[in-house]
């Protein structure tokens, strides 16, 4: 994406009403005119959200805040070690300098972990990183093992980091100490997800394993938001692929109301597709209370009315 192109989307992400758009990445904060693609968005009064693996946010922490009311980091170690050897590289201490750093620019930052083999007993530890890091929230998802093509993986994605079966009772262990330790940082939000919630997470591994059945989802994200590739496609969220091809469309309300997406969504909505069944990151918004929404997540479209878009998110 260049600012020329984001300048090119910007009215009719103001004509479809859209109030946040979520720059991603990998690492946004690489691409050599990321500050000048959030400041044309920032000019016309949209609400910006930067999710960041961190590498770069120490250097770019002063404008980052300058930029983004919001600054998620993807964090998954809590010391150098388990960082290396989830996403192999040395790179713990940078990233944890780049939360401190946005954090006393004014940013509010939150930590997003990535439960997996390797952390899944570091639960309360992760909590207390993340406070002394200054970020404001911390959250906590499951890998997501299942989907192929989520977030631009390539044909052949396999992974390791479930946890099996002889992994869950240690699971089960370490979110039991972290609601008997932490519950003060559930109280008040400073861990964003319930107890409840992330019991579901457990129930995800479990399911993962054979054991039992994939916790409930309920989730209404088309509704409300969609995903912009940086090379025109647009897909419902990041979980499933849009059914058009970016030649097809001239433009993001044609791609987001053509028959094919409308068709989609409609499925989606049914329960009807098996990426939604499995899904880690599902999200819900009361519709008669939509446009009143606080923004709190990526994202750009709605099925009733295209007025009612509310996120746009672009992946560099």
């Amino acid at each position: 994406m260049t600012p020329e192109s984001v300048a090119r989307l910007v009215p009719e992400l103001l004509r479809l009403g859209t109030k946040t758009v979520l720059l991603s990445g990998g690492e946004p904060l690489i691409h050599p005119q990321w500050a000048e693609i959030a400041q044309v968005l920032q000019t016309q009064g949209l609400q910006l959200w930067l999710l960041t693996s961190g590498l770069s946010l120490a250097k770019h922490a002063v404008r980052a805040a300058q930029l983004f009311q919001s600054v998620t980091v993807s964090l998954d170690g809590t010391d150098p070690a388990m960082y290396a050897a989830i996403r192999g590289l040395d790179a713990f201490d940078n990233v944890c300098a780049g939360i401190r750093a946005a954090s006393n620019a004014g940013a509010a930052v939150g930590v997003r972990v990535t439960v997996q083999r390797r952390n899944y007993g570091q639960l309360s530890g992760f909590v207390e990183l993340a406070r002394r890091s200054g970020a404001r929230q911390i959250s906590f998802l499951a890998a997501d093992v299942l989907n192929q093509h989520a977030f631009g993986r390539a044909d052949g994605f396999a992974s390791d980091i479930a946890l099996l079966a002889d992994d869950l009772p240690g699971f089960a262990q370490s979110i039991e100490a972290l609601e008997r330790d932490h519950m003060p940082d559930f109280s008040s939000g400073f861990i964003a997800e319930s107890p409840s919630k992330l019991r579901a997470l457990l129930q995800y591994y479990s399911a993962i394993c054979g054991i039992g059945a994939f916790p409930g989802t309920r989730c209404n994200a088309p509704e409300f938001s969609a995903v912009l590739e940086a090379g025109g496609r647009v897909n419902p969220c990041f979980f499933i692929r849009g059914p058009l091809d970016p030649a097809t469309h001239s433009d993001l309300d044609q791609a987001l109301n053509h028959e094919a997406m409308v068709r989609l969504r409609a499925q989606i909505r049914a329960g009807r597709r098996v990426e939604c069944t499995t899904c880690v990151c599902s999200m819900w918004r009361d519709p008669e209370n939509m446009s009143a929404l606080a923004v709190t997540a990526g994202a750009a479209s709605a099925e009733r009315r295209s007025d009612a878009v509310r996120h746009a998110a672009l992946d560099h």
